[in-house]
Formats: structure tokens, sequence, C-alpha cells
């Protein structure tokens, strides 16, 4: 008898990109700085669309935007034009010209030696949220916390970093432990 596995529900599905996504990736403490600017970029793509979405296009959003690498994305402005004809991705002016200048920010705190990763993750003091939510119906869009680093974040020059969008980003990058209580991977994050 095959045992069946226990993922969150909105990784219950057939498709396989989205259970990978989950088993593989979402909501483990990530601390490399070149992938939380990725994670960053992709719920900023993610505003108002499917992760499905996101997820099929993300070959092309690492192609276009040279592996997330901030260094060279900062770099991109004078490509914005043909970024927006490009059909691989999602072409909408405001949330890529908000790619660019957050990969500027994040090179800026690099040349003060600081990196993302520190930038981050001291909201928490290095240690990731541990929520305890049954369902997924029980998971906020936002929480206060999300709301002071959406602010803080603003301030220091972040584009397109609203709360909602920030709380999302904390869940992909395990800031905060949203697997479901009956999922397999609640008490292994």
């Amino acid at each position: 008898m095959v045992k069946q596995i226990h993922r969150c529900s909105w990784a219950n599905t057939e498709n396989q990109l989205l259970k990978d996504y989950h088993d593989q990736e979402w909501g483990r403490p990530c601390h490399d700085s070149q992938k939380l600017f990725e994670l960053l970029s992709l719920e900023i793509m993610q505003a108002g669309l499917s992760w499905q979405t996101i997820l099929n296009k993300r070959a092309a959003f690492n192609q276009a935007f040279d592996h997330f690498d901030y260094r060279r994305v900062r770099k991109l402005m004078p490509k914005l034009p043909e970024l927006l004809t490009n059909a691989a991705i999602i072409r909408n002016r405001r949330k890529l010209i908000a790619i660019i200048n957050n990969a500027q920010v994040i090179s800026r705190l690099a040349d003060e030696a600081q990196t993302f990763d520190n930038y981050i993750w001291r909201f928490v003091d290095n240690v990731p949220i541990r929520h305890h939510y049954q369902s997924h119906d029980e998971i906020p869009a936002t929480i206060p916390l999300a709301k002071t680093i959406s602010k803080q974040m603003k301030n220091d020059g972040f584009s397109f970093v609203g709360p909602v969008v920030i709380y999302s980003f904390m869940q992909a990058a395990g800031i905060v432990n949203d697997h479901e209580t009956t999922c397999f991977l609640y008490r292994q994050s």
C-alpha cells in the first residue's frame, strides 16, 4: 500500500510544478540573498495572478533576469523596452520597473556591507515564525509584521512591496511557517 503524503491544501493537486514547489521550496528558511531576491520578484509578478502562471513562466523569468543576479538586474533599465515585448514573461511595466529598482536597492545594501538576507531576517531575529493553521482558509492575507516590514522596505527604497506581497514572500522564504498542521512539512520547517 502506498502511503499518501499530506500536503497543504493548495498543493493537493495533480500539478507537478505546484507539488514540487511546495515540497522543495515553499516555507523552507532561505538565507541566500540572490534566492531571496528571486522569491521577492516572483511574488511581485504573482500579484493579481495565479501562482501556477508564475511557475509556468519561471524558466523565462530566470532567463530574462539573469537568474535573478541582482547585480546584473540592477542594470536592466535600458532593456525595459525589450522586456516589455518578451511574451514569455509577465509584461507589466510597474512590476518590471519594481524588480529592477529592488535589485538596485539590494545592491546598495550590499555596497553598505549588508546582505539582503541579513536585512530581511532581522525583522524576526533570524528565527522563523511558526503559525499553527489547520486549514488554508485560516491563513490571513497579511499580518501586522508584514505591514511593518512593508513600510520599512518602502522607506528604504523598495517598490511594489505592499503587505500582501511581503507576507507571501515571508511564507515562500520560510520567514513564516504557514504549512498547515496536517502537512508533512509542518514539523520539518
